[in-house]
């Protein structure tokens, strides 16, 4: 697949991250931006009968890698329990950002890796997101 057609499908990709939520609308976001984004990302954890649930809110159409990336990674750990997150290898961005050419969003993925991780380690430590 060239490149052209790698970011095409980023592009049909990033349509597939679900909205945020209605009842996270009113939440304060200052806990949950990720600072390393070039672009605004706010990570929101759930926990919910012992599985973990994400949701993002961003701006689609001016981060459309960062929405792909997300609505990849949430279609793959969401409704799983922590220890599916907590198992997203380690090179991950970097593999992922090295086959379509896109390196500089690395830190930025990688910080909303981090952040997930997180966010799973403490809902397998407590139960609970705090």
């Amino acid at each position: 697949m060239g490149r052209e057609e790698k970011m095409q499908a980023l592009v049909q990709y990033s349509r597939k991250l679900e909205p945020l939520p209605e009842r996270f609308k009113d939440l304060d976001r200052a806990a949950f931006t990720v600072p390393e984004c070039q672009t605004r990302v706010d990570i929101i954890p759930e926990l919910r009968d012992g599985k973990m649930y994400f949701h993002a809110d961003l701006n689609v159409r001016q981060s459309p890698t960062i929405a792909a990336v997300l609505a990849i990674v949430f279609g793959a750990v969401n409704g799983q329990a922590p220890e599916t997150t907590l198992a997203i290898p380690g090179d991950f961005v970097r593999t992922l950002m090295e086959s379509i050419g896109l390196g500089a969003r690395e830190v930025g993925l990688n910080a909303i890796i981090g952040r997930l991780k997180r966010h799973a380690l403490e809902a397998r430590r407590t139960g609970d997101l705090r």
